[in-house]
């Protein structure tokens, strides 16, 4: 199966985390559709997400610390809103292994709340058509942060919402994925590619990677 092509959501620096390029599942499970996801997280030019503290090693941090709070979320490919949700609180950031740890508990109630509690706030875009249809979720965005509506018409670039630490989110990144359908319950997760920021070919970032997108 040829991956869904698609530019990167953003402009600046950022690195990858959960890449399918290490392993599928890349997030440890096929659920939600999730087989092929990856996620994104603005760093600064030290590589880091958010500057040193006591409280990234004790506890919880201010997600407006974070280098991503904030930042414009583009679409990455044209194709038209199939979904939008907006409302969820953007909750405090943990990179404390003690927080981290206390989060892990919660996760089954996230789960039982389905594509809100792990997606957060979101915004859903189809692209293609008959057997090359795919639905694009770009997830954790902001509170009160997304600009498009259902039936919008988008195209590369376009602005969607901004990044935030909604849903199942541990600091401020970008998630994103293809899938099959918006059943989420059973949407298959698809194989995507991105246009490499210089090259222009398609290239699949592994975990790490710094990707300079502008």
């Amino acid at each position: 199966m040829d991956p869904v092509l698609l530019d990167f959501p953003f402009t600046g620096r950022w690195t990858v985390q959960n890449s399918p390029a290490n392993r599928v599942p890349s997030h440890g499970t096929r659920l939600f559709g999730t087989a092929y996801a990856i996620d994104f997280v603005a760093v600064d030019a030290h590589g880091r997400s958010a500057p040193p503290s006591f409280r990234a090693v004790f506890g919880t941090e201010a997600p407006e610390n974070f280098a991503g709070f904030g930042v414009p979320v583009l679409a990455p490919a044209a194709g038209t809103v199939t979904a939008v949700h907006d409302g969820e609180p953007d909750h405090e950031a943990r990179r404390s292994p003690f927080a981290l740890a206390g989060y892990a508990l919660t996760q089954r109630e996230r789960v039982r709340r389905g594509a809100a509690g792990i997606a957060g706030n979101h915004v859903v875009l189809a692209t293609g058509s008959g057997e090359h249809r795919a639905y694009i979720l770009l997830a954790h965005l902001r509170r009160g942060s997304t600009a498009v509506a259902v039936g919008d018409t988008v195209r590369p670039g376009t602005f969607v919402g901004e990044c935030g630490n909604s849903g199942n989110s541990t600091e401020p990144h970008v998630h994103l994925q293809a899938c099959d359908s918006m059943d989420w319950e059973r949407t298959r997760g698809l194989p995507l590619a991105f246009r490499h920021p210089q090259a222009g070919v398609p290239w699949l970032p592994r975990n790490r990677d710094i990707i300079e997108a502008g």
